[in-house]
């Protein structure tokens, strides 16, 4: 499926906000979740649809509807940013948890919690805004299609090579929907120039 790069103007403005150090944390989460609801509705384009009849106040015409029930996965910390922009478009959708942190050393993901919804005959959006290496996305994917899930989309903000290469090697089946795609890794395996840890920004946390 590969990766999309969403190509907005307001996509690269919020973009901006977020890797700027100077933006304090209630316009950080402001940010964070306008711009969610672009990459949600990017990641969303191609749901399947169903029709319907509905009676305008003018005469009788043909209604759309999601034709497939989403449920939406969180990577913690940093995902649950994400959930609140799909849950304004897509109200009815299931929530799930999965819990990864990094080794800061060997950036290999560390496992510790997960919690998911019904995922078959459903769309799976998993929220993780941080595609670096690709092992924390790579492990949440994993897990979501032991669990059932055979329709998967990666809403990241920011990418590297490297974690989109990952994906396509691993998981060829499913897309990545991101903001940008930044050049590099430092030795810490942080994204250059990205915008920091996003889950201590978002949470205000040192």
């Amino acid at each position: 499926m590969g990766i999309t790069v969403v190509d907005h103007p307001l996509s690269r403005h919020y973009l901006s906000t977020l890797r700027d150090r100077a933006t304090g944390t209630a316009e950080f989460r402001r940010a964070t979740r306008r711009l969610s609801y672009i990459l949600t509705l990017e990641a969303t384009s191609r749901l399947p649809e169903t029709e319907y009849r509905l009676e305008t106040p003018l005469s009788p015409t043909t209604g759309y509807r999601p034709g497939r029930p989403l449920v939406a996965v969180a990577v913690l910390r940093a995902g649950l940013g994400l959930v609140d922009a799909v849950v304004d478009l897509v109200p009815d959708v299931a929530i799930g948890y999965a819990g990864v942190e990094r080794d800061e050393e060997t950036a290999r993901p560390m496992a510790y919690y997960t919690k998911f919804p019904e995922m078959r005959e459903r769309t799976v959006l998993v929220l993780e805004p941080m595609l670096a290496t690709g092992g924390s996305l790579g492990w949440a994917v994993e897990r979501v299609k032991e669990a059932g899930a055979t329709h998967v989309v990666a809403l990241c903000v920011v990418a590297t090579p490297e974690g989109a290469a990952r994906m396509e090697r691993e998981h060829p089946d499913v897309e990545v929907v991101t903001a940008a795609i930044d050049p590099r890794l430092n030795d810490n395996f942080f994204i250059v120039p990205g915008l920091g840890d996003m889950g201590d920004r978002l949470f205000d946390t040192p």
